[in-house]
């Protein structure tokens, strides 16, 4: 993917400044400040902080955690906890689970309860130079309690049936910022559309690998991956996913998403899966048999 990449920045410029994605933090302690972009603070904002690990320019996943700030998200029948509350408590369990194997970087678009619009959500992730973004999220279905178990969603702008259309559909409500990346002339748009189909191919052999990994130590549901136009998704030179926890309308899942043992579990089949993903590229592109 490194001839898209390349065609990728000629026409867009860099995702981050020079270093921006993490080469001082390696000499640094943990929770360094990465370095503003070339916009500056006031115009694109400040990036969050990055774990250190092992090895020179290890790769790096950026945990988004879905919702917070004025937008709760979901909510449990079962318990006071908001969507938004769990959603962050995974994010940093899946951090610092990251953080002490220390195979990978790790950095959150949010580590606190603050609101971000959609788009900001995955330009940290460019802005850093991530080689992979996952949001994390918890569904709720109202009308069947017994819906249940994690599923993992990739991008594509036709839905896989009605419900994913429908959670597509909300989860992009809450703003109403777009995934406009460029004016430019057809041919940006054509590099685009390269860099997004290979993005979505990785994204969806993560996804697989996120399920090989995770579901001896925490449920799915039987149709565990599922595709939808998710805003949060379009970064098209990341892989990306977007991962359903459990479901908060579900007695068994908001106990278990929301606990202490399930939360652990979570983020050591997550970690299992983004360390096995990074070790599998690091062997260079399949060959077809």
């Amino acid at each position: 993917m490194a001839w898209l990449v390349m065609l990728f920045l000629a026409v867009f410029g860099p995702a981050s400044a020079p270093g921006g994605s993490g080469e001082g933090n390696r000499d640094g302690e943990p929770g360094v400040n990465i370095a503003l972009d070339a916009l500056g603070a006031d115009e694109r904002g400040r990036l969050p902080p990055v774990t250190r690990a092992r090895g020179a320019n290890p790769p790096l996943v950026v945990i988004d955690a879905g919702h917070g700030g004025r937008d709760p998200g979901a909510a449990s029948p079962f318990a006071e906890a908001r969507e938004k509350d769990i959603t962050l408590a995974l994010a940093r369990a899946i951090r610092d689970d990251l953080a002490r194997s220390a195979r990978v970087r790790v950095a959150l678009t949010r580590d606190d309860d603050s609101y971000l619009v959609l788009q900001d959500r995955y330009e940290i992730a460019r802005r850093l130079g991530a080689d992979l973004f996952i949001s994390i999220h918890a569904d709720a279905a109202p009308l069947n309690d017994q819906a249940h178990g994690a599923t993992v969603y990739t991008l594509s702008e036709v839905a896989s049936d009605r419900e994913a259309a429908q959670l597509a559909q909300r989860e992009n409500e809450t703003d109403l910022v777009g995934a406009r990346l460029s004016a430019e002339p057809d041919v940006n748009l054509i590099l685009i559309d390269l860099a997004r189909r290979e993005s979505m191919n990785i994204s969806a052999d993560f996804a697989r690998l996120l399920y090989r990994e995770a579901a001896p130590v925490f449920p799915f549901r039987p149709d565990w991956h599922r595709f939808a136009a998710f805003v949060v998704l379009k970064a098209p030179d990341i892989p990306s996913v977007l991962f359903e926890s459990g479901y908060l309308t579900n007695q068994v899942d908001a106990a278990f998403i929301q606990s202490p043992q399930g939360q652990r579990q979570i983020a050591d089949g997550m970690r299992r899966a983004i360390e096995a993903h990074f070790a599998s590229r690091l062997l260079g592109p399949r060959t077809s048999s």
